[in-house]
This record gives C-alpha cells, structure tokens and sequence, in this order.
C-alpha cells in the first residue's frame, strides 16, 4: 500500500506536491476507510477534485511516470527520457524534477527517491525501515562522464559481482532497477521493489483505456474470476445473468505483410515469413441477458457505454477485493450515474482489504454525504497566479472553514476550498 507520493517539476507542477494515504485522528467510518498496516493507519481511498486543466490528471501521470521510469529503462545511453517539467517559469525548464515514494510491501516499509532531467538519473535512494531507517542503495552519476556510482548499505549482502553487474547495465539514463532488470544477479530486495511496481501498482486507467481488453486478458489468464464478474454487474442492475468469452487465434489480416514491405522496404524476408506465420489472439465476449425466463445473448458492441465502461470497473474491482493493488483512474464517473459512481465507490470501500483506489472525477454529489465519504480522503488541486498546480485535502483544513456539521458542497461550490473554475460571463463578442 502507499503511504505517500511525491512529485517536484512535473507538468503543472512547480513545487513539491505530496499526495497521503496517511489516515488523520477522525475515527470516522474507520472500518471501510482505514487499513492498519507496520504501525500506520493508510486510507484505501484517494479522490481528487478540481477545475479542469487545474492538475488532477498530472498528479496521476506523475505516479505512472515513476511507475514506467522503474520498469521501462531505456536501451541506449543517448535515449533522452522523455518528459515536461514545469514550463511557465524561466528557471524551472533547467532544473531536475524529483519523484518520491513510500510504500509497504509484504509488511515492510520503502522510502524510494529518484531525481532526474531529460538526459541522465542524477540521483536516486532506497530505504527500508525494520527496527530503524536503513539504507539500501545510494545512486549517484557523473554528468560529465555519463557514469552511475552506486553504493550499497548493509542491507545488501555485499557481493562484488552484484554490484559490479549492476554498475556495468545502469546507464545513465536508468534506474537501479532498470539496471537490474537487464542483470542476471539474485537481490531479494530489489526483486521485491521491481515486483511492487509490476504486481501491486497498476498502470493509468484513462476513459479511453481498452479496460475490455483488459479484463478479457486476465480472465482468460485465470487472475480474475468470470463468477465475480458476473456478480459484480449483477448488483450494478444491468439486468446481467451471466457472460461468454471465446478465445480465438487468428492469423495476421489479409494484406498486411504487403503494407509493411511497402513502409520498410528493407525488411528481411525471414522476418515476413514469420509474420506470416505468426496469429494473434482476439475476444468474442457477449453478455447473457434473462427476460422473461428466456436467454438472450448480446455482443458487447451492442452494449450501451455505461454498460461497456462497467464490465471493465467489475474486473478491477475483482483485484481490488482479492488482491492488494493501486489503481489510478482519471474521471472516474465518466459513462456512470451518479448512483452507479457510488454504488462503486462502496463496493470498493466494503469489500477490499488491502487495495487502494486514486481517481480524479467531478462529481460533486459524495462531497454532500458524510455517510460515505472522509475529510482526509478528498483532495482538490488548485492552480495558483503562475499556474503551479497546488494539492490539498480537505482536511488540512481548519475549523474556521470546515467544521463537523459543515456542507462541504456548498464549501466546495462558493469556492472556500478552492478548485473551481473562475469563469467569466456569458457573452462572447465575436467581432472583439
């Protein structure tokens, strides 16, 4: 689970922004909300609000950006790494960006750092706490020289080969991790880091996310169940008895080894032999609907959006229940009634034990329900007079602006906490 994320000099963001799962003192619906975890209280739920082009999204790439930068290392030491810092600013554009993370795995708590610019990683730390604070690596590069320097704490077992494989394939332009990625050496440490960011935390779930393709993949592969889906889109009145999904191996489409011997005409023929020969895999799914006691089976392009966009939520939400993983999802109400927002919501909240959801949205309604909804688990971004994204929770804060009995709609809608657009007025002079 995280338990804090940083991100400095990325997109619309200037300063240090740090986004915490860390609970407050509110005892608040602490069973559905809380996780008690090493000595910490972490909150499942992160739900980011804001006036559009105010950062929610950018808080959500940041973390995907880390996510990548971890696991996708470069293949040439001359690949730049590619990315924007904060450009509203003379200074900011020649400035290293920095990224931060802490987080449990298997019950121990890592603090990750890494600083980096377009061409090299500067910087990068990893510390684990058991009975203290301890140092794992420390990574450091000479610009000059292009090189990577990296010394281990006593937290590695000290291994001249280990270190001097990991020297010799962490470019500069790469994380440890990349580096061990490409090494044949065993580290339990690393292994465990390297498998936090590939099994627990997930990648970004745009609106144009191909989640159907998704969750075919993975019930196909067995890690999710096709019972719980079903169950899922039963409770979510989509009036769903039940799902087919037909595997099938195709093979390449007719007039596709002419088109790309036309784009590289200096393709081998060994390699459109093999193209020919190669197939690749496609999904018929269709939904099983009972009406009148009789079944009917209806293709999911048939489908209405909203139906299409939940089938995928369902399988996520199948991880979040059975396993401990980080989704991220930007607008997460699009495509969904307000009710179904909810209902989604709570199924999370419910039924999950050690997964946590990061959504940014704008649907204002839960701000209005204190049934279901924490201070300390609602964030708004605001843009300040340079345009530098700010992040903030609710409860930051005090009782002068938010108090026990308090709307936090009306709050939020007359702009006391910030993040709402400032819109002019309705006329628009064309001839101006």
């Amino acid at each position: 689970m995280i338990i804090n994320f940083s991100v400095q000099n990325f997109g619309s963001i200037k300063d240090k922004q740090t986004l915490s799962f860390e609970a407050d003192k509110s005892k608040h619906l602490e069973d559905h909300y809380v996780v008690n975890i090493g000595g910490m209280r972490l909150l499942k739920l992160g739900l980011i609000y804001g006036a559009n082009a105010s950062g929610k999204t950018t808080i959500l790439k940041a973390l995907g950006f880390l996510r990548d930068l971890v696991l996708e290392p470069e293949t040439k030491k001359t690949d730049t790494i590619n990315f924007k810092p904060f450009l509203f600013d003379a200074n900011t554009p020649h400035q290293n960006t920095i990224f931060s993370i802490s987080f449990f795995k298997n019950e121990v708590r890592y603090f990750y750092e890494v600083e980096l610019n377009h061409k090299a990683i500067v910087r990068e730390e990893l510390y684990h706490y058991k009975s203290k604070k301890a140092n794992i690596f420390l990574r450091t590069t000479d610009l000059e020289k292009q090189l990577s320097v990296i010394n281990f704490g006593n937290s590695i077992k000290k291994e001249k080969a280990l270190e001097k494989a990991l020297e010799s394939n962490t470019l500069w332009n790469n994380t440890v991790f990349g580096g061990f990625l490409k090494t044949n050496v065993e580290s339990d440490i690393l292994s465990n880091i390297v498998s936090w960011f590939t099994n627990n935390l997930m990648d970004l779930i745009y609106t144009k996310t191909d989640l159907d393709g998704f969750v075919n993949n993975q019930i196909d592969e067995s890690e999710i169940d096709k019972k719980d889906v079903v169950n899922i889109l039963k409770k979510a009145d989509f009036n769903i008895s039940g799902l087919s999904l037909r595997r099938e191996e195709l093979k390449e489409k007719e007039g596709f080894i002419d088109f790309v011997r036309a784009v590289d005409k200096d393709i081998s023929d060994e390699m459109l032999d093999n193209m020919k020969e190669s197939r690749y895999t496609s999904f018929k799914l269709s939904f099983e609907h009972t009406v009148d006691s009789a079944k009917y089976f209806l293709p999911i392009e048939l489908e209405s959006q909203g139906t299409q966009r939940y089938y995928g939520f369902a399988g996520i939400l199948s991880l979040m229940i059975r396993k401990s993983v980080v989704f991220s999802i930007d607008e997460l109400e699009s495509s969904l009634h307000p009710d179904l927002f909810n209902h989604f919501l709570l199924s999370f909240l419910m039924n999950s034990k050690e997964s946590q959801l990061i959504a940014t949205t704008h649907n204002r309604e839960v701000l209005n329900n204190k049934d279901i909804f924490r201070n300390d688990a609602i964030w708004i971004t605001d843009k300040s007079q340079n345009s530098a994204t700010h992040l903030y929770s609710i409860a930051d804060f005090d009782s002068s602006v938010i108090r026990d009995s308090s709307n936090i709609l009306n709050a939020y809608k007359v702009g006391k906490l910030g993040g709402v657009p400032n819109l002019g007025d309705y006329y628009i002079n064309l001839d101006a």
